[in-house]
């Protein structure tokens, strides 16, 4: 796996850590946005993991119809998931927002880990998806939790 890759993966996980500590501040004026922008964050991230199925299809495509479409279909479930974070976070509310984005992004590292089978992916592929998605839902479940008890930090 190219080292710029595993670097940018690593970058990719700034904004989680910035955004989700700002909306743990107290000041409700500054921390309800940093939400926001955590939870936008969470679906360009999500959506962009999804494309892994399609380009694994793109780049060996399948011979058996029925792979080929499961893998182009689980590509699109991601995308849906941060789609409908982002309506329920406008909608609804943000702690539903970050419950299906943490669901969602278990699921799509649990997908990626049994589409790893008869592919050609990188070898470290998978340790960076799985320390990525760690750190990213430990993040929105650090949040989800302290702002439901509506606990803050202060720095």
């Amino acid at each position: 796996m190219p080292a710029s890759a595993m670097l940018l993966s690593l970058v990719g996980l700034a904004p989680f850590v910035w955004c989700g500590l700002g909306a743990l501040g107290p000041n409700p004026a500054s921390a309800d946005p940093m939400l926001q922008l955590l939870i936008g964050w969470g679906a360009v991230v999500l959506a962009f993991i999804g494309g892994l199925q399609w380009g694994l299809v793109m780049r060996e495509p399948e011979t058996d119809a029925r792979i080929r479409d499961t893998r182009i279909g689980l590509g699109v479930l991601p995308l849906l998931a941060a789609w409908l974070a982002l309506v329920l976070r406008v909608v609804a509310a943000s702690w539903l927002a970050l419950l299906l984005l943490i669901a969602a992004f278990g699921a799509a590292l649990v997908i990626d880990h049994y589409s790893r089978r008869g592919t050609k992916l990188p070898g470290r592929y998978l340790w960076v998806r799985w320390t990525f998605t760690a750190v990213a839902t430990a993040m929105l479940i650090t949040v989800l939790v302290l702002r439901l008890l509506e606990q803050t930090i202060s720095f």
